[in-house]
């Protein structure tokens, strides 16, 4: 008798689990077509994400090319003034156009891209450098000027001893009005403190060649800055409209804001930056990264003058040509620590 009790007893326990079961049945069936409701809108979601990527894409390659193809036209057309300044602004309207899809480009095309306006405005550079009459360029020496002029009120004992204050060191320059030259910078100096104000500077393209141990102050807003050659110099900059180029440099410190910033065969530098789009440099190794930090009065003015967006800093965002690797940090660059970030630059 207690066994066939205990048996009956099974029995209606298992019929009270199926039930259960059955009543939770049609909960758990509504759960899971939720959950493959759900699934099905996010896969939905992401082709249309993925399509709208892909027509920014396709949108911003077209214009990327048309725009190329007319800068490429007016470079090689007649050489004139007024074709170089339309090149120009076409290229800031390139750049600008690069810095508002890099966050939907894959890393190839904004590099591709990057390698396009670089090439461009070198040819631009070029282009203008043929276009001033060679007979007006020299290395200019205003030592009767300059000893002629009361020193300057905020001169540094550093300047006093590389002589800049009773003579201006060589410069590449062109004779005749301010401003009437695209070209200017310094060549072949050594342990030197060099300068240059706004009024020499604005829109300007800046070449800086075969330095030794200089220091080198542009306060101001050129259009373009190519180091060359530098050795134990340190380059402090106001903000670039366009490009800063550094090619074969070696253990220099500089504080650069500007578009797009390429460093080449360069090494053992470190390099305070603001920058809108990807850095990218290519043979080179010992090159360290921190944010800008560089001041002076007057620079909230240069920014403004020189359209760059001060909320966009790419500092830390680097591409090195030499290094494919995605999952592996380049061995090639990387971050200035925070404790070795403070510089006194005056």
């Amino acid at each position: 008798m207690e066994t066939a009790h205990c048996s009956a007893a099974a029995v209606g326990n298992g019929d009270a689990g199926s039930q259960r079961e059955r009543s939770l049945l049609p909960e758990r069936l509504q759960r899971r077509d939720q959950e493959r409701q759900l699934e099905a809108e996010k896969r939905k979601q992401k082709r249309q994400d993925q399509e709208v990527v892909e027509e920014k894409s396709d949108f911003f390659t077209a214009a990327f090319a048309r725009e190329r193809a007319a800068v490429e036209e007016l470079l090689q057309g007649g050489e004139s003034a007024e074709r170089l300044e339309e090149a120009a602004a076409r290229l800031q309207g390139l750049q600008k156009l690069l810095n508002d899809s890099v966050l939907f480009l894959a890393a190839y095309e904004v590099r591709q891209a990057q390698e396009a306006l670089a090439q461009l405005q070198a040819a631009l550079a070029d282009r203008r450098q043929q276009l001033q009459p060679k007979k007006r360029f020299a290395f200019k020496t205003r030592r009767k000027d300059a000893a002629l002029a009361p020193p300057a009120a905020d001169a540094t004992p550093g300047a006093a001893a590389a002589g800049s204050i009773q003579a201006s060191p060589p410069s590449v320059t062109e004779d005749g009005a301010a401003g009437s030259s695209w070209l200017c910078g310094f060549s072949n100096l050594k342990s030197q403190v060099l300068e240059k104000r706004a009024e020499e500077l604005h829109q300007r393209d800046v070449l800086l060649t075969e330095l030794s141990n200089c220091t080198i102050k542009l306060y101001g807003n050129p259009n373009t800055l190519r180091l060359s050659k530098a050795r134990g110099c340190t380059l402090l900059c106001g903000p670039v409209s366009t490009s800063v180029f550094l090619d074969d440099c070696s253990e220099c410190v500089l504080a650069v804001a500007c578009q797009q910033l390429r460093v080449h065969t360069t090494k053992d530098t470190r390099i305070f930056l603001q920058v809108t789009c990807r850095a990218i440099v290519e043979d080179c190794h010992g090159i360290q990264f921190a944010p800008y930090t560089w001041s002076y009065p007057g620079i909230d003015r240069d920014f403004e003058s020189s359209g760059l967006d001060r909320s966009k800093n790419n500092w830390d965002d680097v591409d090195d040509f030499n290094w494919l690797a995605r999952d592996m940090a380049s061995p090639n660059w990387n971050v200035l620590p925070e404790e070795e970030r403070t510089i006194q630059w005056d």
